[in-house]
Formats: C-alpha cells, sequence, structure tokens
C-alpha cells in the first residue's frame, strides 16, 4: 500500500508539472521582447480595456456606474500575470478617492460592507501598501468592527445585509496578513457552513445547503490560510468531484465557463490538486481568443465559448488570469511586476 501510494503521488506530480509545462508554452511569440505567456496576454488585453486607463464601468440604461468590484479584480489579475503594473496602481488609485472609495465601502458610520472592505483591504496589501491608512481611513480596524460575536462579518446597512462566503473569505485573507492574523472565531464560522457533500454554499444558513464552485474555490484559500487544512481539503475534494470532463467548472445556472473554471482552478493549485488544476487551465486556454480572432480582441477569455461578447469578456478574463497562474490570493504580491499591457504580434 505504501509503494502503491507513493507511485500515485508521484504520478499526480508528473501529471502537474507536465501540463504546466505544456500551457506556460507562449501564446505567441512577440519581436523584440519575451514570448507571452497566456496569462500576460489575457491581463494585458484587460489593461487595455480600463477606461480612462483606471477603472471598469458598469452601463445600466445608457448611465455608467462606477465598477469598484471588477476593477480590483483587474488589479488581482495584474499582479498574477506579473505585468500591467502601471495600470494595476492606477485602478488601485481610482478606487481610493474618497468619492470612489465611499461610494462602493459606505460612510463607515450608517454604511459599512463588509465584502468591499475586506476585498480593497486585500488589494492594497497586494500591492504593497497599509490598508490601516487608506486615505485616512483605517480598513481593517472598519473590518474588524463589523465582526459579530459569533464570528461572521456583516454589512451595516438600512439596505439590509449582503455579505455572504465571498465577504467571510476575503476578510480571512485580508486579516492574515496582518499582524495579528485571521481570526480563529471568524475561521470557525466559515468552516461551519460547510454543506453535507463537502463544498461550500454562497449563503449560509439557507434551508438546503448547496455548494456553490465559486464560493467553495475562495473559501477553501481562506481556510488554508486560516490554518483550517481539513476544512479546505473537504471543499477541495468536492470542486474535484465535480469538475467536467473537459476540465471546465460550470455556475449555478449549469454553464460552464470562465469566471468559475479561473476561480476553480486557481483554489486547485493552491491546494495541491495539480491534475485537476491543469485539466482547469487547458479549459482557460480553450477560451483565450488567439491570433486567428479580431485584432481588438486577442489576448481576452471568453465567458463560455459561445461567441466572444465584450460585455463579459473583462470580467472572465480577469478572474481566468487567476486560474491559468494557479497564484492563490493568501500569496497574490504585485512586487516585481513589470508595467505596460502587453500585446500579441501575430502574423
Amino acid at each position: 500500500m505504501v509503494v502503491r501510494r507513493s507511485r500515485h503521488r508521484l504520478l499526480a506530480l508528473l501529471c502537474g508539472v507536465l501540463a504546466a509545462l505544456t500551457l506556460t508554452t507562449p501564446a505567441v511569440a512577440a519581436p523584440g521582447r519575451a514570448a507571452l505567456t497566456r496569462p500576460e496576454a489575457a491581463a494585458g488585453w484587460l489593461a487595455r480595456q480600463l477606461v480612462d486607463g483606471e477603472r471598469f464601468e458598469a452601463v445600466f440604461d445608457g448611465v455608467a456606474y462606477p465598477d469598484q468590484g471588477l476593477t480590483l479584480d483587474a488589479v488581482f489579475a495584474f499582479a498574477a500575470a506579473g505585468v500591467a503594473d502601471d495600470h494595476g496602481a492606477g485602478a488601485l488609485a481610482w478606487v481610493t478617492r474618497p468619492d470612489i472609495r465611499d461610494g462602493y465601502l459606505g460612510d463607515g458610520v450608517s454604511e459599512a460592507y463588509a465584502g468591499a472592505t475586506a476585498k480593497l483591504a486585500l488589494a492594497v496589501q497586494v500591492r504593497g501598501g497599509d490598508p490601516a491608512d487608506v486615505g485616512g481611513v483605517d480598513l481593517i480596524a472598519r473590518l474588524l468592527s463589523l465582526q459579530t460575536p459569533a464570528g461572521r462579518f456583516s454589512d451595516r446597512s438600512a439596505y439590509g445585509d449582503y455579505s455572504n462566503a465571498f465577504s467571510q473569505s476575503f476578510a480571512l485573507l485580508a486579516l492574515d496578513r496582518t499582524a495579528a492574523g485571521a481570526p480563529p472565531a471568524a475561521a470557525a464560522w466559515l468552516a461551519g457552513t460547510r454543506c453535507p457533500d463537502g463544498g461550500y454554499p454562497l449563503l449560509p444558513a439557507q434551508p438546503v445547503c448547496t455548494s456553490d464552485v465559486d464560493a467553495t474555490a475562495l473559501v477553501t484559500q481562506a481556510l488554508r490560510a486560516a490554518d483550517r487544512p481539513a476544512d479546505a481539503a473537504a471543499g477541495l475534494r468536492w470542486l474535484v468531484s465535480v469538475q467536467r470532463a473537459d476540465g471546465g467548472f460550470a455556475n449555478a445556472a449549469g454553464t460552464p465557463n470562465a469566471n468559475s473554471t479561473g476561480l476553480a482552478a486557481q483554489a486547485l493549485r493552491d491546494g495541491h490538486r495539480l491534475p485537476a488544476w491543469a485539466r482547469s487551465r487547458a479549459f482557460l486556454a480553450g477560451l483565450q481568443v488567439g491570433c486567428a480572432g479580431a485584432p481588438a480582441d486577442r489576448g481576452a477569455v471568453d465567458f463560455d465559448g459561445g461567441g466572444f461578447d465584450p460585455a463579459t469578456a473583462p470580467r472572465a478574463t480577469a478572474q481566468a488570469v487567476l486560474g491559468l497562474t494557479g497564484i492563490g490570493y493568501a500569496r497574490l504580491s504585485a512586487a516585481g511586476a513589470d508595467p505596460g499591457a502587453p500585446v500579441l504580434a501575430c502574423p
């Protein structure tokens, strides 16, 4: 039995290494610079989509509204790919502008949103900043003020509490980087939301506990960071069990897509499930627009392969970069990232 398990571990390791070598083959060789990898090409395209080089917007009924959440997803993607550092700096500077920041986090008195506060704190940390002083606002203190006695991080708002598994996970990931670390009660609360099948739900305390791919991917990373490997392992086993034969993951609507697969792939590599990560990475690579696509779309990652949609591509690409690199949120850093938005050079 010992020999057999050793052989299985060796085979898994070799599969992961071979897949990683195959999938980091340059997407296209660009004259005058090192060949681009798939994550770099995707991040370069994403950087060129920023409005005024600093932000993403959501358009409803012809009116553009600031999309701070997607802008922060881009900051994470640039750090993961190690490129577009100037765009990452500009994007974070925009999100931390007082008017933009407070529209996202709330004023901290009557309105305060746990997930937004935690996500911004993590982005500041990824870029080497101090989340305890973001334009005079201590994001860590504000986040801790939103922790309930049970350990859950909840919104303070007249409009209701919209906190969920993402809110709790980002809170643990941000607080884990502080000197005090992630609160054990908060980690225990998140671990306690696990469904009987091993996955984690987006919303806790539902009549029927329904595991969610996106939520489980983030929760497992947060629990690993908070030193709860057994609870994370249960979620990782569930992710592997629902992975499709083509390597992709489906959302709650049952659609295999780049967003869910990107997050799941990131969690799988972070959790050392290398063969499963390699299959996910191959699925994501299949959704990336290459030299056969329109020049303006090259490098982007399509949502589901059903035809390129510029409305969904930015978020799909941002989350796909996380899966293509496999760098977990707990290890993300913009240190050493190159400036500029790489462009595929096609014949």
